[in-house]
């Protein structure tokens, strides 16, 4: 009896359910939509460089293909001199400090680990294309010059850049000096350039930048990342480092020294602004930088080949420790000593200072002093750190710069189907962390919705979430085993709850089973308190089913037991309210995969049950009966009673279709739209409400089965009977059935028994008005039926027996428009109407209208039924139809060829209710029988987890001692 048909494309709520004898449904199909994101990548941007500077008396070598940058560790194992050399630039980007101890070196200060040391250094392969090799410290003693390019930055008119000479031992200063004599901007004629007193006043840049050929802006040359070299370093050595990328250039520059300073505090940590991405040149600030200085990264040794004098060692090693110091570094002195009086000036403050002598501060506890002085922000929601994973690399603010933050573990790993990798707000790196842990919308108005991802450990103030909750400021909200948060938002200007909801004194969430009152110990109550709390639990009127996923068989095999054996007095919708609370629990407190499994053994639980009901009434009513056995016809009062359990299933299932659609729209609107299981959840949906389709469609077909039935055998009587009976009085609008003509009485009582059961059983209103139309349609196709048939063998198409047809048709839809079907039941018997109509009509009239008259005042007949009405009509003996009844030719094929009786396949497809369910689960339930199930299933629920417990921990059903 069910449709095979499955569902087609896409993931439809509802498809046409065909019937055996035509019946189908029409139901609104949903379309899913699944959304990626695509998140560019700041890696994805490319880069090139070309090199200014060049070498006049001797060309370099060429860089090799690719250079790789290794740990400090990895390049001593290498040894020689392309060790010394890969040491030389690792250190230029990592920094050294002043002395042996510096930032650099793996676990000291300031320093976390490896990893996070190399955090900078990551940036510096996509500007740097090759290193070149480095020569022996004898080769660069005794190298000849080379030739530098400094560009004057609008120093003098005419004059892009001017060549400057220099040698592998030629320090910053001293190029500066000479280009400024070259610039024609130096001191006193008879001073050494070294000594001039303009020298202090200007500072040599090392600039990298986009070329002029590049096309970027005007054409001009634009500087993005600047480093101003110390008066020590050795701007040869320092061009020989390394070399920019193709569509970068590199270049050195002369500005003045107060320009250069701002101009690199301004672009200390700051982010490229104009959005290509392009690495930071400067590495981050807690992490010192080595200076660039030749021979100062080694000292020599015997066998060296160096000419220096023994001597000459000290001033070496001082010359180098120097060079170890870039000036980015020395600006930070400043900085640092403003910021050590400040400090000073903050601890002088305190109670008790005064008594306390300063001493010298650990140049190495600057950063991390510096680090800890925190403050939150102002206009953001943010997480307050109370418990990490690793001390070292946790923060303790994890503000949030979005509406919605996501937390969740890093990595390189991709999302489905080879696509990018999900966005993360929030690294966390622990081991039980998902890739996509948890999600945070905070909008500007409170409160914030808080969604676990699926599978994710979170806790919501020490109770497990597992659905979308609300989050205010003090909650605790706990990622996995190790994270442990406090989410706060300023912006609500202290309006959130005066005491934090995770104290003992406020009970949590509680757990979803009914036993939670005696396992709750976080709330602090007593032992009698936490039973007088369950007992008004299991005994209230609170429309709230709290059941543990191992109950849940146990618990619907019940509900659905008693409303197929009618046991109780349930109310009409009592099944369907008590389902509704199964998934309402399991909407809101259960884990987010459980709703769509509960929704399918729901599911096959009615489809069971109905299915049995089906058989006992088709054993009870069989279609064939044996030979010589007469059929007894059904009695509105037995169709009645044998269609009351498939009709309140009809309504139940309608309903608990409406509420389950609320509930998974809204599960597909709160789920992770990047959860992999999120489709496979909406199938299973939509499966199971496909099984509440059939469900709704069988009973439908079975019940207008057994009323049509019924009617085949008492609408013969509209026919025949006459109204005009002697003595009687043919009643008005609104009639009792008793009132009513003998002959319409068996009729009139199936329509109201059909009435009667539907009010009974709280039917949907739409489903109501389907049946009556579906009954009405199938009186109207009989009766005709019936009317073409009896005109062919003996006179029947006649005035006087068509008035008698006319009266009874009235009295019938006078009785339907009192019991409010007027209007559907008008809609339905028009053809009939219309065909009476015709038998009504004086004979002398009607042998004046023509065909094509008759044709326009009785458009819904066919014209083989006009054609057969008027051939068959009653004129007189020996008198045929006139000539002007006769169809036209362009008619003739219609009138030969047509069939003259109605098609019952022909009815009205059942079209499922829209709109939101009637069940109401909002208030406390004021049916007293529907509370005494409620409390029954409770109890039951109650001894399912009581006999789970060994002997001596089970209780007894707590009862409320009376105050």
């Amino acid at each position: 009896m069910l449709s095979g048909e499955r569902k087609e494309g896409g993931s439809p709520r509802f498809g046409k359910l065909h019937l055996p004898v035509g019946l189908w449904i029409n139901s609104p199909r949903k379309q899913l939509a699944k959304l990626g994101r695509r998140w560019p990548s700041a890696a994805s941007v490319k880069s090139s460089s070309s090199d200014t500077g060049s070498r006049s008396s001797e060309p370099l070598l060429p860089p090799p293909p690719h250079v790789e940058l290794r740990r400090v560790g990895a390049v001593k194992a290498a040894g020689g001199a392309s060790g010394s050399r890969a040491k030389r630039i690792s250190q230029l980007f990592r920094g050294s400090g002043t002395g042996t101890t510096g930032s650099g070196s793996a676990g000291g200060p300031g320093t976390p680990g490896g990893a996070q040391r190399w955090a900078s250094e990551k940036k510096l392969p996509e500007l740097a294309a090759g290193v070149a090799p480095e020569p022996p410290l004898a080769a660069r003693a005794t190298a000849p010059p080379g030739v530098l390019k400094i560009f004057g930055a609008g120093l003098a008119s005419g004059a892009n850049y001017k060549s400057v000479l220099a040698t592998a031992r030629s320090t910053a200063r001293e190029v500066v000096a000479e280009a400024l004599e070259r610039y024609g901007l130096a001191g006193s004629p008879g001073s050494s350039p070294g000594d001039s007193s303009c020298v202090d006043a200007f500072a040599l840049c090392d600039a990298l930048g986009r070329p002029a050929a590049a096309g970027v802006g005007n054409g001009e040359w634009r500087a993005e990342h600047l480093r101003v070299l110390s008066d020590s370093e050795r701007p040869l050595l320092v061009q020989e480092l390394w070399r920019a990328r193709p569509g970068w250039a590199r270049r050195f520059e002369l500005r003045g020294r107060e320009e250069a300073r701002r101009l690199e505090q301004e672009a200390f940590g700051s982010p490229d602004g104009d959005g290509t991405g392009a690495p930071s040149w400067r590495p981050q600030k807690n992490r010192s930088r080595a200076a660039s200085g030749g021979a100062a990264l080694a000292s020599p040794g015997p066998g060296s080949g160096s000419g220096s004098p023994a001597g000459s060692g000290g001033k070496e090693r001082s010359e180098n420790l120097s060079l170890r110091r870039s000036v980015s570094e020395l600006s930070l002195q400043g900085r640092r000593r403003r910021q050590q009086e400040r400090r000073q000036q903050a601890l002088s403050m305190a109670p008790g200072a005064a008594d306390v002598q300063m001493g010298p501060a650990d140049p190495g506890d600057f950063d991390q002093l510096t680090q800890c002085l925190i403050q939150a922000p102002s206009n953001r929601p943010y997480f307050l750190l109370l418990q990490g994973y690793q001390d070292a690399q946790d923060f303790v603010v994890y503000v949030m710069t979005r509406e919605q933050h996501v937390f969740g573990r890093g990595g390189n790993s991709s999302g489905r189907g080879g696509s990018p990798a999900l966005y993360v707000d929030t690294f966390l790196n622990a081991p039980d962390i998902l890739p996509r842990h948890c999600t945070v919308r905070a909008g500007p108005e409170p409160p914030a919705m808080v969604r676990p991802s699926r599978g994710a450990p979170v806790t919501h103030n020490g109770c497990l979430l597992l659905r979308e909750a609300e989050l205010h400021p003090g909650d605790l909200l706990g990622l996995g085993e190790h994270f442990l948060f406090m989410y706060k938002d300023p912006r609500t200007g202290g309006s959130g709850p005066a005491r934090p909801p995770w104290l003992p004194a406020r009970p949590g969430a509680t757990p979803p089973g009914p036993g939670w009152a005696f396992s709750c110990r976080l709330c602090g109550r007593g032992l009698q308190e936490r039973g007088e709390a369950l007992a008004a639990y299991l005994d209230g009127r609170e429309p709230v089913l709290r059941f543990r996923p191992r109950e849940e068989e146990a618990l619907l095999g019940e509900i659905v037991r008693a409303a197929a054996a009618g046991a109780g007095d349930l109310p009409p919708l009592g099944p369907a309210t008590l389902l509704a609370l199964c998934v309402q629990h399991s909407a809101r407190e259960l884990e987010l995969g459980h709703l769509p499994r509960l929704l399918g053994h729901l599911a096959r639980l009615i489809k069971e049950a109905v299915w049995e009901k089906i058989k006992e009434i088709g054993d009870r009513q069989p279609e064939n009966h044996p030979e010589g056995v007469p059929e007894v016809p059904l009695t509105p009062e037995a169709v009645s009673v044998e269609l009351r359990p498939l009709m309140l299933w009809m309504a139940n299932t309608t309903e608990l279709l409406s509420f389950v659609q609320e509930k998974v729209m809204e599960m597909e609107k709160e789920a992770d739209q990047e959860d992999p299981q999120l489709c496979n959840d909406l199938e299973l949906c939509d499966e199971a409400m496909a099984l509440l389709d059939e469900v709704i469609m069988c009973t439908f077909q079975q019940s207008v089965y057994y009323l049509t039935k019924t009617l085949y055998s008492t609408l013969p009587a509209l026919l025949d009977s006459n109204p005009f009976t002697a003595g009687a009085e043919l009643p008005g609008p609104g009639a009792e059935l008793g009132a009513m003509p003998p002959g319409l009485r068996p009729t009139l009582g199936v329509f109201q028994a059909a009435l009667e059961l539907t009010s009974q059983c709280e039917l949907h209103p739409d489903l109501v008005s389907q049946t009556f139309g579906y009954l009405f349609f199938f009186s109207n196709a009989s009766l005709l039926n019936s009317l073409m048939e009896r005109g062919q063998g003996r006179p029947f198409y006649q005035w006087s027996r068509a008035v008698q047809i006319r009266t009874n048709l009235d009295l019938v839809l006078d009785w339907l428009q009192g019991a409010g079907l007027g209007d559907i039941a008008t809609e339905f018997f028009r053809k009939l109407s219309m065909a009476v109509n015709l038998l009504c009509v004086p004979r002398t009239s009607l042998l004046k209208a023509s065909w094509s008259s008759l044709r326009t005042d009785h458009p819904t007949l066919t014209p083989a039924q006009l054609h057969h009405l008027l051939s068959h009509y009653q004129l007189g003996p020996g008198r045929g139809p006139p000539p002007a009844w006769d169809p036209p030719p362009a008619e003739r094929d219609a009138v030969d060829t047509g069939d003259i009786f109605e098609s019952f396949s022909s009815h009205p497809p059942l079209i499922l209710p829209l709109g939101s369910s009637r069940l109401r689960l909002t208030g406390p339930v004021t049916d007293d029988a529907l509370h005494r199930e409620l409390r029954r299933l409770r109890r039951l629920l109650w001894d399912l987890e009581q006999q789970e417990l060994p002997a001596n921990h089970r209780h007894g059903p707590p009862v409320v001692t009376p105050s």
